[in-house]
């Protein structure tokens, strides 16, 4: 009989609890925008026009050494939604789809958890399955007014205006003037790169825009003094050797925060207003950050620092990061900073940093630069881009060198940092369980019955220590390691035979030729991802004798159908790479269906777009309900 009036008097107690609470703790606003650096006036780049954010910096403080981690925006965005490297949870690789571990959870599930209103306006383009109830609202239609009285939020506004496909859009009302744009070392200084660099700043102004807006609408709604505000871009420009690239120039970002008053003691230790911080920050720090203001401590598995809230702790010596699949172009590189050196490690030396991403080269400036390189007319600093091989080790002193185009890997001046940061690099590695040093297509068939995360927590499913070795052995490119490598094809480990098998094609005939009768039983076996390796280096370097049974293999592992997405996309890069000699099997390609199993339907334009590069001849994507999903997520999920 007592019990309803208890009921309403603890719901009247509760509701009029609600204004307290979310008076006692703070409104997050996250303003982002696309592939754009630091050039931003509050940056000191005189040329920039970006009034908002500036003045957001004046009352506020930037951070100068940020990093995304990964410099396209699918891996980035893994790693901001889930506080782990995106090689840690194998979303790596752009447009792939992985699970999250077992109980772990997007950031926005924990502040839900905690009473907060959570949207996001409105891009995801996760590398990760999102599981139910990560936000209140994540649509073009979320925004923070819509939440229900009394409830503290947290809203995402991310602006596409600066976003790659925006700089070669045309026509274009130019503001800003051409001949006045700095033209970095690595680009050529033509008519058509001063244009897009030109282009590129007005509409980094225009994203600068649509974060006044936002912060107009907390004013007129008298929330400004009670809302903490971040304004970070998703990774470097959207110009070629910045996007996709994991040098400073393709992961360094804009990053500024603002701390009200009411909020002063949550800001990071360092903060003044106006001020200016050298803490080095990166992408996996948003998460931890975000939950440590919410007063939530971030559980122990998150993999970045909070800089600030009531669970801050002290900053890193070190940013990483990381490239994998590019589309359908596989590459392996990492980096590391102290802030002022970069360290990459290039793992798939064999192939150029501006291998043919379709995206990439819709942009001017990446044809002209390609057209010049061809023609002998780049420069040094220019031709880096293009060429093979790789140099398997870089270093960069940003002091000096703000374009890295001068490599000091090689300085005997420099060896204690090159060694330094080296260490560094395969420590980390080994500390997150880098899943990017299998191939692909292992992320997914090793984590059967389980997730990536956690069977790499397992060394017999996954041994670091020995593929690892084995990739720095292989695409080391020293010659004297060729007979070890030989003993390395017959490694238990599939993955240490696939590295063993790229050694050897990374060097060229000189390996392969010592190599041919162990490569052609590789050609039996029972990987056939280490199947596709071995063909495509007898084809490419090993005696005539040989070409035939290679393109038999490489013909046997083409169908999708009957070998699935990951096997059949390495042996179409394989008959791409080989050019003239895997002629025969161009007409196989021509009439293959692009249909075959695959973990998502995230996958479903690659091989496609590998045949149409092939034979010239546009091919469907693949029909069904997952395609047609696919299509139109991709739509609103550019590159």
């Amino acid at each position: 009989m007592t019990f309803r009036p208890l009921a309403r008097r603890a719901l009247l107690l509760l509701l009029a609890a609600l204004p307290s609470l979310a008076a006692d703790r703070p409104h997050i606003l996250w303003l982002t925008s696309e592939d754009h650096g630091i050039e931003m006036g509050c940056y000191g780049d005189a040329l920039a026009r970006t009034p908002n954010v500036d003045a957001l910096a004046a009352k506020g403080m930037i951070f100068r050494r940020a990093w995304s981690v990964h410099p396209v925006c699918a891996p980035a965005r893994t790693a901001i939604i889930s506080g782990l490297y995106a090689q840690s949870s194998g979303g790596l690789h752009m447009r792939s789809m992985v699970s999250l571990g077992a109980g772990q959870r997007m950031y926005p599930q924990f502040l839900r958890e905690a009473g907060y209103y959570a949207t996001n306006n409105s891009k995801e383009d996760y590398n990760l399955r999102k599981p139910e109830g990560v936000w209140d609202d994540s649509s073009a239609q979320a925004h923070w007014r819509n939440r229900p009285a009394g409830k503290p939020f947290f809203a995402i506004f991310n602006s596409t205006k600066s976003h790659e496909s925006q700089i070669r859009t045309r026509p274009h009302r130019a503001i800003t003037d051409p001949a006045r744009v700095r033209v970095p070392a690595y680009h050529p200084d033509t008519p058509e790169v001063r244009q897009d660099w030109a282009q590129y700043y007005d509409k980094v102004s225009e994203a600068d825009a649509d974060a006044g807006a936002r912060l107009r609408e907390l004013e007129a709604a008298g929330l400004a003094d009670d809302t903490i505000v971040f304004y970070y871009g998703d990774h470097g420009s959207g110009m070629p050797r910045s996007k996709r690239w994991p040098s400073n120039s393709g992961l360094h970002v804009p990053m500024v925060v603002h701390f009200p008053a009411k909020w002063r003691h949550l800001a990071p230790k360092e903060y003044q207003p106006g001020g200016r911080s050298d803490r080095l920050v990166s992408f996996v720090d948003l998460a931890p950050t975000v939950l440590s203001l919410a007063g939530v401590k971030p559980p122990a598995w998150m993999q970045g620092h909070a800089f600030a809230g009531e669970h801050q702790v002290a900053g890193p010596a070190f940013l990483h990061g990381a490239r994998g699949r590019m589309d359908e172009r596989m590459d392996a590189v990492r980096s590391v900073t102290d802030g002022r050196y970069v360290y990459l490690r290039n793992f798939h030396p064999h192939v150029s940093q501006g291998q043919r991403v379709d995206y990439q080269f819709q942009t001017p400036t990446t044809r002209v630069w390609r057209e010049r390189f061809d023609a002998g007319q780049a420069t040094e600093a220019q031709s880096l881009f293009w060429r093979t091989p790789k140099a398997p080790e870089e270093l960069y002193d940003l002091q000096g060198d703000p374009d890295e185009v001068r490599n000091l890997a090689g300085s005997a001046a420099h060896r204690a940092i090159l060694e330094r940061l080296r260490a560094e690099m395969r420590g980390h590695a080994e500390r997150v369980r880098d899943l990017g040093f299998l191939p692909e297509g292992e992320i997914h068939s090793r984590a059967a019955g389980t997730t990536p995360y956690d069977f790499a927590r397992d060394e017999a499913r996954f041994p670091f220590a020995r593929i690892y070795a084995a990739a720095d052995l292989a695409s080391g490119l020293d010659p004297a390691a060729t007979p070890r490598l030989v003993e390395l094809l017959a490694d238990a480990d599939s993955a240490v035979r696939h590295w063993a098998a790229l050694g050897l094609l990374m060097r060229g005939p000189g390996a392969v030729n010592a190599a041919v009768s162990p490569l052609r039983e590789a050609l039996r076996d029972g990987s056939r991802l280490v199947r596709v390796v071995a063909a495509q280096a007898l084809a490419q370097d090993g005696p005539p004798a040989e070409l035939a049974g290679a393109l038999a293999a490489l013909r046997e592992l083409l169908p999708p159908a009957q070998n699935g997405f990951f096997v059949s996309t390495s042996a179409l890069a394989a008959v791409e790479a080989l050019g003239a000699k895997a002629a025969p099997l161009h007409a196989v390609v021509r009439t293959m269906s692009p249909q075959g199993p695959a973990p998502d339907a995230r996958y479903d334009s690659y091989i496609p777009r590998q045949i149409a590069n092939l034979t010239g001849a546009p091919v469907a994507e693949p029909d069904g309900e997952g395609a047609r999903k696919a299509k139109g997520r991709r739509k609103n999920a550019k590159d």
